[in-house]
């Protein structure tokens, strides 16, 4: 439960330190004394949006803090989950507003995300402010009320697993067809791309050999000649090896006259060996040389058509046109392969599908099974509120696609009068009967949901009179398994709470500023006679005062 309640520096409040107990607590106020601006800094405790207006002028930075004794509520295993302190007595959730537009939250000092201050602060409090009465007319409302009572969350998360299975698996269906469909589209120009790159019968190292070759029979003559010259000087006898061989034979005279470490005589013996060979080589070499037009003309047309492959697909080399070849073959056998793979997830979708169907059939079970439970326990509170006539029905229909939430719509149907059609909620519930409806509803679900603590912030917008009193009734039962907060301006309300609180503006000083206090006996009297009276609080207003607080 909610123990106490630290707000500073949070729009018309300075300052300001509350303490709550079990039970049922009320809080009452003037219009626009601060009632709203002290849900509105405990909604920032549940996560919702900080910014920086919320700051009181002149500040740097707002603090809400909240201490909850949450002894009885399992919590563990999320405190683990998210390295958390576990202080189950003193369990203290913090956020902070700095005039930057920066937010923090803390849990027990530890700084935490917004999801984790949100996925906490959702089993621990529930805020029922006056537009959520608009929610009556929402069939996701209506359905999450069913599916409480109903404590399908498991079925529903198996569900919901099977339902993303389902769509996910719809989804790769269109994008294969659609991909399957765009290549199916260009699959003749990739096989003449194929079949021309197949056709050209490519080898790895082809274009390089070819260039070298037409090099050489582009210029035959040239090197003919270049090498007959070549051959003549190193092997007529006035040329190279002839003197080679007379300064071998000069030297080989004197050899013994000259240390063996000068071994001229057997380097100039090897380089003639060596000469005589290359001579030999350059001799045959030159015999083989030929002028091959008819080859010339072959190599310049191979490299023409290796060349124009290459400037047709932008590519540089016959490497890359083999990996293209290689790419195109591979998406060939690919598209080839389309129709099998979208028969075999065309199988899969089937699949999916059952067990979608199925699931969703245990959904509408549950929330079948509820339904009678819901109604009775309806009727039974609506006709205490003052509603003996009511008639409260809830109907579940087929929807035409399934979604989220499986394939059931809900609607509340209701009729507060004799002789008249049951018809949807927001269709025909007065103000009135709206609040008492929700209340009611609230009443069920708080039982249900083992919500420690239960905030109702004018939930009495449109009652008055003996069904006010009825209202505060059932808010005291509810507080008997749980905590109960009552922001009201009913006094029959008011004077129904175990602990009172008075909000109240202050403009004593340079701004104005808002403040709550607990009110004793004697203040108790006089706020609920000002309820009944107005600012000029008669004799009998204290007494008819005095009067709802002694009956409690």
């Amino acid at each position: 439960m909610l123990k106490t309640l630290h707000i500073s520096n949070y729009a018309l409040i300075s300052e300001i330190n509350i303490g709550f107990s079990a039970g049922f607590s009320v809080i009452t106020g003037e219009t626009g004394a601060g009632k709203s601006i002290i849900i509105g800094a405990l909604s920032l405790i549940l996560g919702q949006r900080a910014e920086s207006r919320f700051i009181k002028e002149g500040e740097e930075k707002a603090v809400v803090e909240a201490e909850f004794d949450i002894r009885d509520y399992h919590l563990e295993h999320f405190f683990e989950k998210n390295e958390l302190d576990y202080q189950p007595e003193q369990c203290i959730i913090r956020r902070e507003i700095t005039a930057s537009g920066k937010s923090r939250a803390f849990i027990n000092d530890t700084p935490v995300s917004l999801q984790v201050l949100r996925e906490i602060s959702a089993k621990l409090i529930d805020i029922h402010s006056q537009h959520e009465n608009l929610l009556l007319s929402d069939d996701q409302y209506q359905l999450q009320v069913v599916d409480n009572m109903a404590q399908n969350t498991s079925i529903l998360k198996q569900y919901q697993q099977h339902f993303t299975q389902w769509k996910n698996l719809q989804t790769q269906l269109y994008h294969l067809q659609k991909t399957a469909d765009k290549q199916l589209s260009e699959l003749d120009y990739m096989k003449f791309q194929f079949q021309q790159l197949e056709a050209a019968q490519l080898s790895e190292n082809e274009q390089n050999e070819l260039e070298m070759e037409l090099e050489t029979l582009s210029h035959t003559e040239e090197i003919k000649q270049e090498l007959q010259k070549a051959g003549f000087l190193l092997t007529d006898e006035q040329m190279s090896l002839a003197l080679l061989k007379e300064a071998i034979d000069a030297v080989g005279r004197i050899k013994n006259y000259i240390s063996e470490d000068e071994n001229w005589h057997e380097r100039l013996e090897s380089v003639y060996i060596e000469l005589k060979d290359i001579a030999q080589e350059i001799i045959n070499f030159e015999e083989r040389i030929d002028f091959q037009p008819e080859r010339l003309q072959w190599i310049e047309q191979r490299l023409n058509e290796i060349y124009s492959l290459e400037k047709k697909f932008k590519l540089n080399s016959i490497s890359e046109l083999l990996l293209l070849k290689e790419k195109l073959k591979a998406e060939l056998q690919h598209i080839e392969s389309y129709d099998e793979e979208i028969d075999t997830l065309q199988k899969k979708i089937a699949k999916s599908y059952e067990n979608v169907q199925l699931q969703a059939e245990l959904l509408t079970k549950s929330r079948s099974n509820a339904i009678e439970p819901i109604e009775n326990f309806l009727k039974e509170q609506l006709s205490r509120l003052g509603m003996p006539n009511i008639r409260f029905k809830i109907e579940i229909t087929e929807d035409g696609e399934f979604s989220e939430t499986g394939k059931d719509m809900v609607q509340f149907l209701f009729s507060a009068n004799k002789n008249q059609s049951l018809q949807p909620v927001a269709q025909i519930a007065s103000g009135g009967e709206v609040s008492r409806l929700m209340l009611s509803i609230k009443s069920l679900m708080a039982h249900r949901a083992g919500l420690p603590t239960i905030i109702f912030d004018e939930i009495d917008t449109g009652v008055s009179g003996e069904i006010a009193h009825r209202m505060a009734e059932i808010m005291k039962d509810m507080s008997k398994s749980i905590q109960v907060i009552a922001i009201t301006h009913l006094p029959q309300i008011a004077a129904k709470g175990n602990r009172h609180y008075r909000v109240f503006k202050d403009d004593s000083g340079e701004t104005t500023l808002t403040h709550i206090s607990e009110l004793g006996k004697e203040e108790r009297i006089l706020e609920i006679a000002q309820m009944l009276s107005g600012e000029n609080v008669t004799e009998v207003a204290l007494g008819n005062a005095k009067e709802l607080l002694k009956n409690e």
